[in-house]
């Protein structure tokens, strides 16, 4: 801990105060601020609205503050669908009408281009999304007085919440909860904790799951005919040694990206929802440009299991770069089975610690990158100085986004289009698709 956050923790909450709620911030907390001009981050609150706020935990120079008493509730506050909603930390908008909750989200990105030296539409074009959407989760798991707590965690807090229902969730994932919490409780290898990841592939669900102790064989057995019971295809598990191992598997665990069979890792990074991956592919090829040839190449940077170089392919010789060894070798191979390992070329390449090279850039006409939430800065610098024509940002963090394309706008390039995707619903986090052209 530095000695500024040690400084921090010591300090001595204010005492509650009746404040305004100025706005939503990115988090999805109302912010509002003390006469001293002190902000208070406030969960659960809108704009608009005046809120007795009890300070509880320092947050930068301000205070996570609870409300206690909303004495001047926002016309837009609706009630929450979700019986778990305000403790679980899953979704934390809920509470807030749909129309403004989307304009909220839009300005997010419209704030973050803008902030990065863009000009943006308005309105700005949104895909919804939509209860019952959500294929991937990563559930918390607990052993509690002898009882298993599977669910997500509650607000700002190690504690579990034990999800019974979730309405984000996809129902074929929902059904698994009560045999998973049966399965949970008879398992040696949890003893204090775990964690267990599930992705919907067409296959069947896919499971990772985490321990703190290793697996007898009488686990093994019951993992196994769990998984042949309720149609999954692969289970997986990750114990002390933190490397997956393959505990059964019935089949093989694919799912189709633009018609192409991939076999993706256990626990791997998958769009959130088929509805969002949709329109992220249609928005990405749409930005692709206008004067395509056989010669024509695309880099696909962070390119993952395949999401969008299969439907690239079908238009654009792609060449893709992934850094994460696993990943790879799934697309890797579904890349050599699929009928078009012509037209795409595959790279392992940690683009954090190696990135391409401004020469190496140059021989693309495009450039589409999808990285991770703390984004590409390593990257973005030399893309900007290889004058690509047109770069195709995938972005699931607007701060990021904002950070890493001012060095486009600096570079003269121009926002062509912009498109966010609410794959996220209900939460502060929002996807994006944003094209940018030279010139």
């Amino acid at each position: 801990m530095t000695q500024r956050s040690q400084k921090q923790s010591r300090r001595k909450p204010p005492e509650p105060a009746e404040v305004h709620i100025d706005r939503v911030g990115s988090e999805g907390d109302g912010i509002a601020r003390l006469d001293d001009g002190t902000s208070l981050y406030i969960p659960l609150t809108l704009p608009g609205e005046t809120v007795t706020a009890r300070p509880m935990q320092s947050r930068g120079d301000g205070w996570h503050a609870f409300a206690e008493i909303i004495a001047d509730p926002s016309e837009a506050r609706v009630e929450a669908p979700c019986r778990h909603f305000g403790r679980c930390g899953g979704c934390v908008l809920q509470h807030w009408r749909d129309a403004e909750y989307r304009t909220w989200k839009t300005r997010l990105l419209s704030y973050a281009l803008k902030g990065a030296g863009f000009a943006t539409p308005d309105p700005l074009p949104f895909v919804q999304g939509l209860p019952g959407e959500r294929r991937r989760i990563d559930f918390a798991i607990r052993r509690l007085a002898g009882r298993i707590v599977l669910g997500l965690h509650e607000q700002r807090s190690a504690e579990v919440i034990d999800l019974t229902d979730c309405l984000v969730l996809h129902p074929a994932l929902m059904a698994l909860m009560p045999p998973l919490r049966a399965l949970l409780q008879g398992l040696k290898a949890i003893q204090r904790e775990g964690s267990l990841v599930i992705n919907l592939l067409d296959s069947g669900p896919d499971m990772l799951l985490r321990t703190d102790a290793a697996l007898t064989l009488e686990d093994r057995i019951a993992l196994t005919t769990f998984a042949n019971q309720h149609g999954l295809p692969r289970v997986s598990q990750v114990g002390v040694n933190d490397t997956p191992e393959t505990i059964g598997l019935l089949r093989p665990p694919t799912t189709l990206m633009s018609g192409v069979a991939v076999r993706p890792p256990p626990g791997a990074f998958l769009q959130a929802t088929a509805e969002g991956e949709r329109a992220i592919i249609e928005a990405v090829l749409a930005g692709m440009p206008k004067k395509i040839n056989n010669k024509t190449r695309v880099a696909e940077l962070y390119s993952g299991c395949g999401t969008l170089t299969f439907a690239l392919a079908k238009i654009i010789r792609v060449a893709a770069y992934e850094g994460d060894t696993a990943t790879f070798t799934a697309l890797k191979q579904a890349v050599n089975q699929s009928a078009m390992p012509g037209r795409i070329e595959t790279f392992q390449r940690d683009l954090a610690r190696q990135p391409l090279s401004a020469k190496e850039l140059r021989a693309f006409a495009a450039v589409v990158l999808d990285p991770p939430h703390n984004g590409a800065s390593a990257q973005m610098g030399q893309i900007a100085a290889a004058k690509v024509p047109t770069v195709v940002y995938v972005s699931c963090n607007p701060a990021t986004l904002s950070r890493d394309v001012k060095m486009l706008a600096s570079a003269g390039y121009k926002l062509a289009s912009v498109t966010a995707i609410d794959q996220f619903l209900w939460t502060a986090r929002l996807e994006s698709v944003c094209v940018f052209r030279l010139g």
